[in-house]
């Protein structure tokens, strides 16, 4: 009896453990999809996003006195006064708690490098081929080191960083931490707020920055079709981020991108053909932010994403 309690025992902690590593990489997983961006795939915040947001995004791996709830608190409401929004509408309850406990123990507790961003499931199939700029993403060579110095190589692999992996990857080491790398907060002054005083209570995350807040307000188009509808969601929720939610890239983080987050409404479907549109969603665009979403989206779901794009933004030729 001693024997079977013991074996019973040791199953019940080999499947908790199981589910506490499951609910652990789904915390990576949708940490790596929606968080990296502003706070870094290493938690640290070290982002190029950071230097344009005041005040910057939060640092886990020096917020010691940081909890489990209050990051969820986080994802649920947002925080008034910051790029922080609600992932509530975006995110289920599952989610923002495994991403809770994912930032706790990866960053606050482990100190740990998430090393494990660049995979297939996040958009990365062939990450080998960014190999030449790996050295600027460790810090192994310095962002602002004299471009004489460097050989043939390594200045193909500096450029092939700042034209593709800035916009979201740590910016890694600079020797100079001057003006070139301050703080830039595109979006302010946002409705009276000042930085390091309590902020209105109507200033919120995004929708309250100045002239960029238009850009914020989906187009309201009657008669979608479903798929079109279908469509409409997962462009809200996937890309508005970088392209606005009326498609413009006008937004505050479509803006600072280099190259710029592409203007969907100046298309025609005559000088963006459905088929091209699909194939740039799908493997993205080089030389740009614009990621490859083949291994994140089904084909169908692609296919939706390019049905609502050309429906609700693209410029119709022709009398109306």
């Amino acid at each position: 009896m001693m024997l079977l309690l013991c074996a019973g025992g040791a199953a019940a902690d080999t499947s908790a453990k199981a589910e506490a590593e499951a609910r652990h990489e789904l915390g990576r997983k949708v940490y790596n999809f929606r968080c990296y961006f502003c706070h870094g795939y290493s938690g640290n915040a070290r982002t190029l996003a950071a230097t344009y947001l005041s005040p910057p995004p939060r640092d886990f791996t020096t917020a010691k006195q940081l909890t489990e709830p209050a990051v969820l608190d986080a994802l649920r409401h947002g925080r008034s006064g910051t790029a922080m929004q609600s992932f509530s509408a975006i995110l289920d309850e599952a989610e923002m708690a495994a991403v809770a406990a994912f930032v706790l123990r990866e960053f606050v507790r482990d100190q740990a490098r998430n090393t494990a961003y660049h995979t297939r499931e996040n958009g990365w199939p062939e990450h080998q081929r960014f190999a030449a700029a790996f050295p600027f993403a460790t810090g192994a060579i310095a962002l602002d080191a004299d471009v004489e110095s460097l050989s043939a190589g390594q200045r193909r692999g500096r450029a092939l960083f700042l034209s593709s992996c800035i916009s979201c990857h740590d910016r890694a080491r600079v020797i100079d931490e001057g003006p070139a790398w301050s703080a830039r907060p595109l979006s302010y002054p946002r409705m009276g707020f000042v930085p390091g005083q309590a902020p209105p209570s109507e200033v919120d995350a995004v929708s309250g920055a100045s002239v960029y807040a238009q850009h914020e307000v989906a187009p309201r188009i009657a008669g979608l079709t479903r798929q079109q509808r279908r469509g409409e969601r997962l462009f809200q929720a996937n890309c508005a981020f970088c392209h606005g939610a009326d498609g413009s890239g006008k937004n505050w983080i479509g803006q600072f991108m280099q190259p710029k987050a592409r203007d969907l409404t100046q298309y025609t479907a005559q000088t963006l053909p459905a088929a091209r549109l699909r194939q740039v969603i799908r493997d993205g665009l080089p030389g740009t932010s614009m990621p490859a979403w083949g291994a994140v989206l089904k084909p169908a779901e692609i296919e939706a994403i390019g049905a609502y794009v050309r429906r609700a933004m693209f410029r119709r030729e022709g009398p109306p």
